[in-house]
């Protein structure tokens, strides 16, 4: 297994049995976990991700850290987007889309403000890095 598989592990470890309070941020950004189903799989499969809230929504950005590729996440969500999510100790169901051009251009100013770092990731890539809605079920 490599470090940054095993330090993701240990991420959602931590966070779940601490609801968060212990690495449920980073700085500023909060962190839920999203927890797909594989595509390939069918097995759940967990991510620590920065988010905002929109409203009643919260939204997540798929950058990969502005690698060619997708994320695995959003990849599976792609092909189910039926999704559980936790934010501190509240875990729900929740459908996820990509946001909209429209969502993603007022959206995308609001995560580089939260974590500028996004913005040298778009800057890596030649993929626009989408932006996804998660919405209560």
């Amino acid at each position: 297994m490599s470090l940054v598989r095993f330090l993701g592990r240990m991420h959602v470890r931590i966070y779940r049995l601490t609801g968060g309070r212990f690495v449920g941020r980073v700085g500023r950004a909060p962190i839920l976990l999203l927890t797909t189903i594989g595509r390939r799989s069918g097995e759940p499969r967990t991510a620590p991700l920065l988010y905002l809230r929109d409203g009643e929504r919260l939204a997540i950005v798929a950058s990969f850290g502005g690698h060619p590729k997708h994320p695995v996440w959003y990849l599976n969500l792609t092909a189910n987007p039926e999704v559980n999510v936790q934010v501190g100790r509240d875990r729900f169901d929740a459908a996820a889309r990509t946001a909209t051009p429209e969502e993603r251009e007022r959206l995308w100013p609001l995560f580089v403000e939260m974590y500028p770092g996004y913005a040298g990731y778009q800057e890596k890539t030649t993929r626009e890095i989408p932006i996804v809605l998660l919405e209560r079920s």
